[in-house]
């Protein structure tokens, strides 16, 4: 393998490091904000 395979390969590693762990948060915030919305509103309150 040769440098610029080597440089190519950690610059594609390094993006996606950074990328994916955002990508899943937001995904994941989407489904929990949807799972939100369709609980029903509970009448009673405790006080």
């Amino acid at each position: 393998m040769s440098l610029i395979d080597g440089l190519l390969l950690t610059l594609v590693n390094t993006v996606a490091c950074l990328m994916l762990p955002k990508l899943l948060s937001v995904i994941l915030a989407d489904r929990s904000n949807a799972e939100v919305a369709t609980q029903p509103v509970s009448s009673s309150e405790i006080s």
